[in-house]
């Protein structure tokens, strides 16, 4: 009604809308369209047009007789626009049909908008490429493309049907088939559940700067013999880099190193005499005899100087970063757990970084076939083979492998895997 007299009060008195009896339907229409009705109609046929949902057409312009139901997206063969005696837009069909010409049954499938972008995402599994951005009868395009690949996108559409995207030398795919995150360790979850969900393995794997996880009975316990070191060398580098210790500060090798609560074996692994020889050792030899060797006489020096016989700061500490009860006693771990200490340690970003990376150890197990920098701690004891890395791939990840009655064959095969997948 506002409108009507707002454009009564323009037109001269001969044409006011009191005096609008002898205009014909389309002029009214012309003179009373309300922005509403702009919206809401279309003026002229469009170029594909397309329907959002099942709808009745009618056998008559006035749409009062029905004449049969069409379904979602039919194509829609349209004659000409024309408007009813009530004024209203209809659709005359080739057929004889007549279907309002309102935007809330039909769409115009064709691009909306285009505009050029430089980003990149990450391709979800299921995905569809295309020739063009996706509109009624576009066809699928063949591409080499892999699901959970790394895609750079230079285009970005607007269709009916959504938001499109580019991918630089290829086709478009929809926004819906984008990761904007790395989305492989959902992958590399898929290949655990195939191939290695056992109950002999405990396996956590984590990247690190996304903080994205998978895993095979990851909080499964079991003894970890060797690994539970990686505990006393993260609290030694910690003390290092607070200024309490220094590599050239010594200790000496006394027989009670071997003998306090929490010592190991010291025949068990070490290159340093099984007795103690009253020699003095530096910090740096003996984490490198650590890192390097597993050496049990080294670790029982530093447990016993440095970490205090492993006191209760120590297994605070410890316990907290890992997430369960850290005992050296038991040495009973997870995958998870001692993966949570080797990330701990490569946030310090310390000396022992290097040591690790440069083992006994390197040409089996998780190092084994891996081309890039690894930096890993082994552990054997009975039918226990263990492995925990920090992997320097592209997206640095930290591998935590713990087995029972298992071989150092079947830890490279599932390094090797993962690799595959994160490298």
């Amino acid at each position: 009604m506002i409108s009507s007299l707002i454009i009564s009060l323009f037109l001269p008195a001969s044409l006011r809308l009191e005096n609008t009896s002898s205009l014909t339907v389309s002029e009214r229409y012309r003179l009373q369209e309300t922005i509403g009705q702009q919206l809401t109609y279309f003026k002229a046929i469009p170029k594909q047009p397309s329907l959002y949902r099942i709808t009745l057409v009618y056998q008559d312009a006035q749409l009062s007789q029905p004449a049969k139901w069409l379904s979602a997206q039919a194509d829609l063969k349209i004659k000409r626009v024309l408007l009813n005696k009530e004024g209203t837009p209809v659709f005359e069909l080739t057929d004889g049909t007549y279907l309002e010409a309102s935007r809330d049954y039909i769409y115009d499938d064709v691009v909306q908008e285009q505009s050029s972008v430089d980003e990149t995402y990450w391709l979800k599994e299921g995905f569809q490429v295309y020739e063009a951005p996706y509109v009624k009868q576009t066809k699928v395009k063949k591409t080499s493309l892999q699901a959970y690949s790394k895609v750079k996108v230079t285009e970005k559409a607007q269709t009916a049907s959504g938001t499109y995207y580019h991918i630089e030398g290829d086709g478009w795919v929809s926004s819906q088939d984008l990761s904007l995150a790395d989305n492989r360790m959902t992958k590399v979850q898929q290949m655990l559940n195939q191939k290695y969900n056992k109950s002999n393995y405990s396996i956590y794997v984590k990247q690190l700067t996304t903080q994205t996880s998978a895993g095979i009975n990851a909080d499964t316990k079991m003894y970890s013999a060797s690994i539970a070191k990686l505990a006393t060398l993260y609290m030694t580098q910690k003390q290092l880099d607070a200024g309490k210790l220094k590599l050239t500060d010594t200790f000496k090798y006394v027989a009670d190193v071997n003998q306090f609560e929490d010592s190991y074996d010291p025949s068990g692994s070490s290159k340093l005499p099984l007795e103690a020889d009253n020699k003095d050792y530096t910090v740096e030899f003996l984490m490198k005899a650590v890192a390097q060797n597993s050496d049990n006489v080294a670790t029982n020096m530093l447990g016993y100087y440095a970490e205090k016989q492993y006191n209760e700061s120590f297994r605070k500490t410890v316990s907290s970063i890992s997430g369960v009860d850290w005992d050296m006693k038991k040495r009973e771990l997870s995958a998870k757990a001692a993966a949570n200490i080797m990330e701990a340690i490569y946030h310090q970003n310390g000396t022992v970084i290097d040591y690790l990376s440069h083992t006994d150890f390197d040409n089996q197990r998780i190092s084994k076939d891996i081309s890039v920098q690894v930096a890993h701690k082994i552990g054997d004891a009975y039918d226990f083979k263990h492995d925990v890395a920090i992997v320097y791939a592209g997206e640095p990840f930290v591998l935590s492998i713990l087995t029972d009655k298992a071989s150092y064959d079947d830890i490279t095969a599932i390094a090797n895997d993962v690799y595959a997948i994160l490298k």
